[in-house]
């Protein structure tokens, strides 16, 4: 059996890229996903980042859409609590209702930006210990059985648009296992708590109206290419433009050389961000296929979900085409 394979994408803007760049190069690598038969493409949201285009999700979603035609699109994740779920359930409705079948909602209760920012977004401090409830008022809007009595999701209420839950610690393991919800861990920057969590989510699942047994993805980073040393040295170029931009807290920018940033690798935080990336498949297709197996295997997971991580759009684009090739994913018709 083929193991089923997707893509976080992270639209990335690169030094001296735009936004409008971005979008296009998310286009260009679903369209490449689409035809070389990955399962799905998911975007996160974050906020006040530099480097990452995906702030308004939903837009994202349906832009994407619009531009391919039969793989499943969805949110890797949206932070609920950043939003009225009402707003989210008209927003993911309207998707649905636009292009139906192709929908999916991941949930996760991280602001998905700093303090100063949350704060901006109008989020409550206390708003994430809500999380579980508001999981509960989005599901029952789109189940067109509304919590909130005299208060319906148009559109967005009988589409059943599918929920996951997001996380990298056992909170969201067990709140995915309590509701009966597919469970996927962000285990490509936070892979500390990965079998733990999944265990527990088998462990301690409910079956639901929408999954009768537990089904778990996985996240891990991914650079392919027809030749090793190339994949490590853009590896090594994604590796420092990540830990460049950790330490400079904003956009990447030149103002610490590669020497510099090797050597901080070899420092104690250097190596707690290093380990950040720890599942990272990262050579010849063949090799990567063998780290994807094996690592979906010793997760114990149903689907791996893959952000190809080279920092230029054809290298990524051509590491997307290399991995589906080397697990036989089916194109699509």
């Amino acid at each position: 059996m083929t193991l089923p394979l997707s893509i976080l994408d992270l639209a990335p803007i690169a030094p001296g890229s735009t936004a409008r760049e971005s979008f296009a190069a998310s286009v260009a690598l679903a369209q490449t996903a689409e035809k070389s038969g990955y399962r799905r493409v998911w975007y996160a949201e974050h906020h006040n980042m530099p480097t990452i285009a995906s702030s308004a999700t939903s837009v994202l979603i349906g832009h994407i859409a619009e531009h391919t035609s039969t793989i499943r699109l969805g949110s890797g994740g949206i932070m609920l609590p950043n939003h009225a779920p009402l707003t989210i359930a008209e927003q993911f409705g309207t998707l649905a209702t636009l292009y139906p079948d192709r929908i999916d909602l991941g949930l996760g209760r991280a602001p998905g930006s700093d303090q100063t920012t949350m704060r901006a977004l109008r989020r409550d401090n206390a708003s994430a210990d809500r999380f579980p409830e508001d999981v509960l008022e989005l599901q029952a809007y789109l189940r067109g059985a509304s919590r909130v009595p005299g208060v319906q999701a148009v559109p967005g209420g009988g589409t059943n648009v599918p929920l996951y839950i997001l996380g990298s610690s056992l909170f969201g393991a067990q709140l995915a296992a309590a509701l009966g919800l597919p469970y996927a861990f962000a285990s490509h920057f936070a892979p500390d708590s990965l079998y733990e969590a999944v265990a527990l989510y088998r462990r301690e699942f409910r079956p639901s109206e929408q999954l009768e047994a537990p089904y778990v993805i996985v996240g891990a980073n991914v650079i392919a290419s027809e030749d090793e040393s190339d994949a490590i040295r853009q590896f090594e170029i994604m590796r420092r433009a990540r830990v460049r931009s950790m330490i400079a807290r904003g956009p990447a920018t030149p103002d610490y050389t590669d020497e510099q940033i090797d050597s901080f690798l070899l420092t104690t935080q250097g190596q707690q961000l290093a380990n950040m990336m720890r599942f990272t498949g990262v050579g010849t297709p063949g090799e990567v296929r063998t780290f994807l197996e094996r690592f979906a295997e010793t997760a114990k997971a149903d689907e791996v979900i893959v952000a190809h991580a080279s920092l230029e759009v054809a290298d990524r684009l051509r590491s997307v085409e290399l991995t589906a090739d080397a697990m036989s994913l089916a194109p699509a018709a």
